[in-house]
């Protein structure tokens, strides 16, 4: 029979020297990556960091909900002629011929020839967004590819972020939209697809008419990829039901490699279906719901011309 343990007053001090212990026992874990401590702490400073400093409510552009197009004729007609007056028992004027569109043939586009010249890492593993958003601006001339601007360019994210975007705080698409139009690349827009294959048509065309980057909100909305081209089975600019097969790809998490996602691909690597069906995935955060956004898919594209 073990004997009755005697009762500990609480003091202030006693909870001091507990959080303390708990503290250093944290940083230990952390330096020895202890079954993950080392993230496991990290995530848990954020969530304190959220209670004590919240990101603001500021009212943000909703993502633009696409719905598929309806497949075009394959016969374009032609515009009608317009009416002329005739006189009594004059024959009319033969209606206009349709104009049969060119043939469907498969399409591969990209606006790069090198890629790599476009390109840069995340500095931080949590930079994806604002790697992304530089590498945008290096395309259209407006940011150097250094690590310098990189920091910048993130340390600007207090005039962008809303918790609406982000319920983590900081970046989101709508804070990539406010970020490349105060660097000079206005007309982004977040938009949101019920399909992905509704996605990366309404891109290739975006890419096909504006000459334009899209980027692509991956890993359920956790990771952003930069989409410079695509393949199709057809011209999107002629055939609204061209079928893309996949999407050339600069990827800010290269040359890092996920536990989660694998590997990354070199800068300007085509990532077929089958890639883009495994990284390309619905949106779902796990810090909360986001109603505009939840279950879809989500890019950011240009409605301008590139800006050379």
């Amino acid at each position: 029979m073990s004997a009755t343990p005697r009762r500990r007053l609480i003091t202030p001090r006693r909870v001091a020297a507990v959080l303390v212990l708990l503290v250093v026992a944290g940083l230990l874990a952390v330096s020895l990556d202890i079954a993950g401590a080392g993230e496991k702490f990290e995530s848990l400073t954020r969530r304190i960091d959220l209670i004590l400093d919240p990101p603001p409510d500021r009212p943000i552009e909703e993502a633009v909900l696409v719905t598929p197009r309806p497949a075009a004729s394959q016969v374009a007609i032609a515009a009608p002629t317009p009416s002329v007056p005739r006189e009594p028992g004059q024959t009319p004027p033969p209606a206009p011929t349709p104009t049969p569109l060119p043939p469907r043939e498969p399409v591969d586009v990209d606006l790069l020839a090198r890629p790599a010249d476009v390109f840069i890492s995340e500095w931080d593993h949590e930079w994806c967004a604002v790697a992304g958003t530089q590498i945008v601006l290096a395309i259209n001339g407006k940011a150097p590819l250094t690590v310098a601007f990189q920091k910048e360019l993130a340390g600007r994210i207090g005039e962008w972020e809303s918790r609406r975007d982000s319920k983590n705080g900081g970046w989101g698409p709508a804070a990539m939209v406010l970020a490349l139009d105060a660097y000079g690349v206005p007309g982004y827009e977040v938009r949101a697809y019920e399909t992905r294959q509704d996605a990366l048509q309404d891109a290739a065309r975006a890419l096909s008419e504006l000459h334009a980057p899209v980027l692509l909100l991956t890993w359920r909305g956790a990771h952003t990829w930069v989409m410079t081209g695509f393949r199709a089975d057809a011209d999107p600019l002629v055939f609204d039901d061209a079928k893309v097969s996949g999407a050339y790809i600069l990827d800010p998490w290269y040359p890092i490699v996920s536990s989660i996602w694998g590997p990354s691909d070199p800068p300007g690597t085509f990532q077929d279906l089958a890639e883009m069906r495994r990284n390309y995935l619905p949106w779902k955060r796990p810090e909360g719901l986001y109603p505009k956004r939840d279950g879809l898919f989500i890019a950011v594209l240009p409605t301008l011309p590139l800006n050379p």
